[in-house]
């Protein structure tokens, strides 16, 4: 039996924003496995970590660019906000949103030993590092090409930096237009998928059998029990998957249906929220859970 510690019931509170006791029940149930555990609490209705997923939990800056048939995006986070109003970080990530377009890779890696100055962007990531006093991390990249490609920057601290960046690559006569009005679609909406299509089988699988579980708990016959399920894999598809989505400048069409009514066909897109994904530093989160199981 895994030893099931404070600090453990903390990152599943933190990840799902259910009750403290829950957490470390559903803990006890999966052998301290934490992705185990926020799977029990989905099945028991009692997670709410999707809503929490986007938090933004790192400081930095979101780079973008698109230029006729290409576009790219770049995050590079500091530790704190002050830092990312820094004239020298802003010059950085505005310069290594530049190589990313020249380099045309989504390899991060690739994107750190490209040459920037003189000398290697990892290279020059350790310099600033020394003049600034921050840790700082060039965190991911992706480029996108297409017959049209669009940007769009939200909460933009200047040309090209800001907090949420997303590229559209878009094919038709009214691309750009209807391309960038997508893009802020999607900077607000924040889609997983293009198409049904595009959600993985292991994806929809998992969230079928959560679903699943869900609707057994509410003890109706099978048959309807599958129309449940049914019907909630609809409301994943309407929220996961761009062009099911309710499209926010009209609700009452689709994404898709906006798309047929103007001739245009979006071929890929990419949106990056600042700090998604990155777990907040809580150095005494633990310790605050410890004393709430102690007490």
């Amino acid at each position: 039996m895994a030893e099931i510690t404070a600090k453990l019931v903390g990152e599943l509170r933190e990840k799902t924003g259910a009750g403290m006791m829950e957490c470390k029940k559903a803990l006890v149930a999966t052998n301290g496995n934490l992705d185990e555990a926020i799977d029990f609490l989905r099945k028991k209705g009692m997670s709410v970590a999707e809503k929490k997923a986007g938090r933004v939990a790192n400081q930095g800056l979101v780079g973008i660019k698109a230029v006729g048939n290409k576009g790219a995006v770049v995050e590079v986070n500091i530790e704190t906000d002050f830092a990312a109003k820094n004239a020298d970080f802003q010059k950085f990530v505005a310069d290594l949103t530049d190589v990313a377009l020249a380099g045309g890779s989504n390899d991060v890696e690739a994107l750190k030993a490209a040459s920037m100055n003189g000398q290697s962007v990892q290279d020059t990531v350790v310099a600033l590092i020394a003049k600034i006093g921050e840790n700082m991390s060039v965190r991911r990249v992706a480029v996108v090409e297409g017959e049209t490609v669009v940007s769009y920057l939200h909460t933009a601290v200047s040309e090209g930096l800001g907090k949420i960046g997303v590229l559209v690559a878009a094919k038709g006569a009214n691309a750009a237009e209807v391309g960038k009005k997508v893009a802020m679609h999607i900077a607000a909406t924040a889609p997983k998928f293009l198409t049904i299509a595009d959600v993985d089988a292991a994806t929809a699988e998992h969230e079928r059998s959560i679903y699943a579980e869900q609707a057994k708990a509410s003890g109706k016959p099978e048959a309807i029990i599958e129309k449940m399920v049914e019907g909630r894999m609809h409301k994943y598809y309407e929220e996961a998957v761009l062009v099911e989505q309710a499209f926010v400048m009209d609700p009452d069409k689709k994404v898709k249906d906006v798309l047929a009514e103007a001739g245009v066909e979006i071929t890929s897109f990419v949106r990056f929220a600042l700090g998604e994904g990155i777990e907040k530093k809580e150095e005494d989160f633990a310790a605050e859970v410890a004393k709430q199981m102690n007490g």
